[in-house]
């Protein structure tokens, strides 16, 4: 029986498959006996949270990246780092395409001159949107949750195009992304956060997509160099953006605040209940695994 200390809220039924340890509730860090520990994706695990859990061997990340763990220090104590982002997937889509349809149709901005009082009716010219249905999508990486978001984009009729580090042997694969920007009608962001995707889609970047175009991110803020799309969005050299990840989280950038055109959702990719719920039994299913395995299930 191992002690396993869960820094994630405790929600009903998730942790039955370990009902055979010792669990234990505390931020990370907070249990020197813990073999296991169960956190939250944004919770920090640094060097300094392993130094105080000399007996851990194992993390599980109760969704799915796993950039807010020390990695190197992980990898010299010998730990495993597990994560359940397969629990995530279609409900993360879900938000994404929300995303691109609400960006591209101006959705906010239309909610916001209703709820002002400022309608005054049906009028012909309006001020347009851009269509979704027949548009070209670029999704960057392709993943379970961009392939996911390409499956509903099969429903509008869009041509997908999508761009990884290697080939994927699979139709719309765009060896450039440089290439894929500049093609593409709506861009959607689905790559994991590391030292080379780091504002990945910079300045430079930006100015090589369509003025027409919708940017949208649902992987992680520092992809994203959002001074340089909130300069894009404010001198109508974007046409939309939709976000639901930022570069300082919790803090919003005042300049993204402020700029027009601009749908910003608060990281709520993966929340529904059943998702969240997946989310945790998934991680208790991995600690159980990598316990039993390690003989530890007794």
């Amino acid at each position: 029986m191992a002690r396993v200390l869960l820094s994630t809220p405790l929600l009903r039924g998730c942790l039955d498959p370990l009902a055979a340890h010792t669990l234990v509730e505390g931020s990370p860090g907070s249990d020197a006996d813990a073999e296991a520990l169960i956190c939250e994706p944004t919770q920090s695990v640094d060097s300094a949270v392993l130094r105080r859990m000399p007996a851990l061997r194992v993390i599980a990340v109760a969704g799915a990246g796993t950039d807010a763990i020390d990695h190197e220090a992980a990898a010299e104590r010998g730990l495993e780092v597990l994560a359940a982002g397969e629990a995530l997937t279609e409900t993360t889509a879900d938000l994404a395409f929300g995303l691109i349809i609400s960006a591209s149709r101006l959705m906010h901005e239309a909610e916001t001159v209703l709820r002002a009082g400022r309608w005054g009716g049906w009028r012909f010219l309006e001020e347009f949107g851009q269509d979704v249905n027949g548009a070209t999508l670029g999704l960057v990486g392709f993943g379970s949750i961009a392939r996911a978001v390409a499956r509903r984009a099969g429903g509008f009729g869009m041509s997908i195009l999508h761009h990884t580090r290697h080939p994927t042997g699979m139709p719309g694969w765009v060896a450039e992304l440089d290439e894929l920007l500049q093609a593409s009608d709506i861009v959607s962001i689905h790559v994991p956060l590391s030292a080379e995707t780091r504002r990945l889609i910079d300045e430079r970047r930006i100015r090589l997509l369509k003025p027409t175009a919708v940017l949208v991110n649902t992987s992680r803020g520092p992809v994203i160099d959002e001074d340089a799309l909130a300069d894009a969005l404010t001198t109508g050299r974007l046409f939309a953006a939709g976000l639901d990840v930022y570069e300082q989280e919790p803090q919003i950038s005042p300049r993204l605040l402020a700029a027009p055109r601009a749908v910003l959702l608060p990281h709520v990719g993966s929340a529904t209940l059943r998702t969240r719920e997946a989310m945790l039994r998934s991680a208790a299913v991995k600690v159980q695994a990598f316990l039993s395995r390690e003989g530890v299930d007794r």
